[in-house]
């Protein structure tokens, strides 16, 4: 049974995986279990690693077929289907909190939700029964994405549950299908408890500068895009901070899936 809605949403960072998440029992009781635990969002706003585009950039507000945007998968990956309703209301409020003078906010109506959102959607809310917007990440500085989670931040109020979906560590140079999570490499366990003590004493000069501050964080994320939506996460949570916890830990062909809740 879903939690009784509170009057804020808490907000999320997860990491998403591939598509063959699906097949893994584990995590996906483990998304499961999380939403079960969640108030009910009266709609999801979603920052996905897998798409960046300049400036900030609405996706579709009614529903469009999904983009499959990766190759080399099983066909039966590409029959997968997740019609939420679109969030037609949010998006303009969206626009209203991030749009000023000299920041402009596109639209794409024609951009479904692409594998970084509907993935672990599908397994948190597998019945597609709440409205889902999607935007883009327009830069992966990592203050501007804080600044950007800062703006959205009181969405939170209105019922919405703002999702930050990447990948704690992503070097697929050394991701191995069917590792057990003894083996991930050393550079993913490091960066991992790094980002774990990092999170858990507040430090977000460290994370933001995780690039210089962090072991082995150039080898974790030779490039960022799947640690950035953690920002969006941390600057629409920053008043919780002191309240974050980790959810979701472990580590899948070598990649640390951990995944946190603020508030």
């Amino acid at each position: 049974m879903t939690a009784p809605a509170t009057d804020r949403m808490p907000v999320l960072y997860l990491s998403h995986g591939a598509p063959p998440l699906a097949d893994d029992v584990l995590w996906t009781r483990q998304l499961a279990r999380w939403s079960a635990a969640l108030p009910r969002p009266r709609a999801i706003l979603i920052v996905s690693a897998h798409w960046e585009s300049a400036p900030l950039t609405i996706g579709a507000t009614h529903p469009v077929p999904l983009m499959y945007d990766f190759w080399g998968f099983p066909e039966h990956y590409y029959r997968v289907t997740y019609p939420a309703p679109g969030a037609p209301e949010l998006a303009a409020r969206v626009r209203a909190l991030t749009g000023a003078p000299g920041t402009p906010v596109h639209e794409d109506p024609a951009r479904g939700l692409d594998h970084g959102a509907y993935v672990p959607l599908k397994e948190m809310y597998p019945e597609a029964d709440i409205p889902v917007l999607q935007i883009s990440m327009p830069t992966l500085e990592p203050q501007r994405l804080l600044a950007l989670g800062r703006r959205l931040a009181p969405l939170r109020d209105e019922g919405v549950l703002i999702v930050g979906s990447g990948f704690f560590t992503h070097n697929l140079s050394g991701f191995s299908w069917g590792s057990s999570p003894q083996d991930a490499p050393g550079w993913s366990k490091e960066f991992d408890a790094w980002g774990e003590e990092a999170l858990r004493t507040g430090d977000i000069d460290a994370l933001l500068d995780f690039e210089h501050a962090s072991p082995s964080g150039r080898i974790a994320h030779p490039r960022t895009e799947h640690f950035a939506p953690l920002f969006v996460t941390l600057g629409a949570g920053e008043d919780q901070l002191t309240g974050q916890r980790t959810v979701i830990d472990g580590f899948w062909g070598g990649l640390a899936k951990r995944s946190i809740q603020v508030g």
